[in-house]
């Protein structure tokens, strides 16, 4: 308890330690809109987050993604994964985040719907097969800049789409649903397609035809799959252009432990995960299984996220636990990606259990 306390001690420091005052709270007149006034918070979280201009304003075509993408962690991934992506362009220390201002709802589904392949109601099922709808969602970013004169307009913008890696359909109104595998070769040509289309209208758009536009190609999961699809491919468009030249590859991944890809792909990782998993086990009979999500750059671990659901009959029991657990990180983790445990109880957060990379020691908090 002792342990526990003090590392929640710990806590507190680390969360003070992470937001930076900037600077003063500046006032800011948005160049496209003469009768704007904005202000940028003189806090921010640290160095490697965007700072956000207020008032906040959400996308032009909020709500589309939810529609679009039938998985919910294809959902974060791909919103999180962006931004991501964007700071290798748009550096944070140099440039403002806003969602997309300029897409939308309309548009986004007259994209869907126009530049999928269009088959007819009542065709068949090979007919169907033969024209899968690779495209589900477009998601735009937009990156501002401080001007000289006082003024902040945008200077960059981010663009993902969303292409399904399994095509579901029906041949008909309340029939079964069929499922048509789409290879990654497929769906990237698709994707080049799509983005000189996109890219091409963009321009059309007052204010955006010399800005540099960051596109990047995202593969869905599965609908029922628990961890999130990828990034894939991605390329940049400088300001004045309208073709896309070179794609370059994403490795990006995120890995579902244990399991038989997990096993084969990353090993030892998958090891250290059941045996994580199995140490529990011993002690905690009301203990069921855990699932993990590694995500990997080029082959190595960034970050392991794994979520411990267990029946827990009071506080105390929550308590041991958590510090039985928390002994284990220590004993079994190594310190060079970031790690999350999350405990669980009938959907409930208990407690949580995170390390920072580099960090020597996790830190720990418990829900009340």
């Amino acid at each position: 308890m002792k342990k526990i306390s003090a590392v929640l001690l710990c806590t507190l420091l680390f969360i003070t330690g992470c937001v930076q005052k900037s600077t003063e709270e500046e006032v800011l007149q948005n160049a496209d809109t003469e009768q704007e006034t904005s202000i940028v918070p003189s806090y921010q979280l640290s160095d490697e987050n965007y700072r956000m201009i207020l008032p906040y304003k959400t996308s032009q075509a909020r709500g589309v993604i939810v529609n679009q993408l039938a998985n919910r962690v294809d959902i974060d991934e791909m919103e999180q994964g962006l931004q991501r992506l964007s700071k290798e362009v748009f550096s944070p220390s140099d440039f403002y985040f806003q969602e997309g201002q300029y897409l939308t709802s309309g548009r986004i589904y007259d994209w869907i719907d126009g530049l999928n392949p269009e088959v007819e109601t009542g065709s068949d099922e090979d007919t169907f097969r033969d024209n899968p709808r690779y495209l589900s969602h477009i998601l735009e970013q937009n990156y501002l800049k401080h001007n000289d004169d006082g003024t902040v307009q945008i200077a960059g913008m981010s663009i993902g789409i969303a292409l399904k890696s399994v095509y579901r359909f029906q041949t008909e109104i309340g029939g079964p649903y069929y499922y048509e595998n789409i290879s990654e070769e497929d769906m990237l040509a698709q994707g080049d397609r799509i983005a000189e289309a996109v890219v091409e209208e963009i321009r059309q758009e007052e204010g955006l035809a010399d800005i540099p536009i960051m596109v990047a190609l995202y593969r869905e999961a599965e609908q029922a799959s628990p961890v999130p699809g990828n990034f894939v491919a991605r390329a940049n468009v400088p300001g004045g252009s309208n073709s896309i030249s070179d794609w370059e590859d994403v490795d990006e991944e995120n890995i579902l432990f244990p399991s038989a890809e997990g096993r084969e792909k990353y090993y030892d990782d998958h090891e250290i995960v059941t045996s994580f998993g199995n140490e529990i086990a011993q002690f905690f009979p009301n203990y069921v299984g855990l699932i993990g999500e590694g995500f990997y750059v080029n082959g190595e671990l960034q970050k392991l996220t794994i979520e411990v659901p267990i029946e827990f009959y009071g506080k105390a029991e929550v308590m041991g636990f958590t510090q039985y657990a928390y002994g284990l990180v220590q004993d079994m983790f190594s310190n060079y990606y970031d790690l999350e445990i999350n405990i669980t109880s009938s959907n409930q957060a208990e407690s949580l259990i995170y390390r920072n990379a580099g960090d020597e020691t996790p830190t720990v908090h418990i829900f009340h």
